[in-house]
């Protein structure tokens, strides 16, 4: 929902709200809004990028920077996480999860610790890092960005 229409939306509900004499649903409305347009902003604030030698993934609330160097590309790959389940999530440990969208830090079910963009669960990028922990990435076109690492790798 555009910034605008939703303030308009609030302004309007809270005028009505309070026309009926009810004063504290009249402040609850707008702190409600408020709340919707920060989560709403989270849920689309998917983003990768690869700038200087760093892989820069935001997604929700959270934000990782990995330099290329510290990742282990030979054993990067694209899978599907219905058939590949030791890379499925299994713990939160900071981060959103709702049905079909992960992002954050997690614990996988092979009980090691990766940061997670996951939006489809059936192309996936596995990077490992050298420091023992994951990266997960669900991209469009995940082949374009291991190749872009490798390139910038060598």
């Amino acid at each position: 929902m555009p910034l605008g229409i939703g303030f308009a939306a609030g302004v309007i509900g809270t005028i009505v709200v309070m026309s009926r004499g009810e004063y504290l649903m009249a402040w609850m409305l707008p702190i409600l809004l408020l709340f919707a347009g920060v989560f709403t902003f989270a849920f689309r604030r998917l983003r990768v990028g690869l700038e200087a030698g760093t892989l820069t993934i935001a997604a929700g609330f959270n934000t990782r920077r990995v330099a290329v160097g510290d990742l282990d590309l030979d054993g990067a790959r694209i899978v599907d996480l219905r058939e590949r389940t030791e890379f499925k999530p299994m713990l939160k440990t900071m981060g959103t999860a709702l049905p079909g969208y992960a992002t954050g830090h997690f614990r996988l079910r092979n009980r090691s610790k990766a940061f997670l963009m996951l939006t489809d669960r059936t192309r996936v990028l596995v990077l490992p890092e050298k420091s023992g922990r994951t990266l997960l990435l669900s991209l469009q076109q995940p082949q374009a960005l291991l190749d872009a690492l490798r390139r910038k790798g060598n």
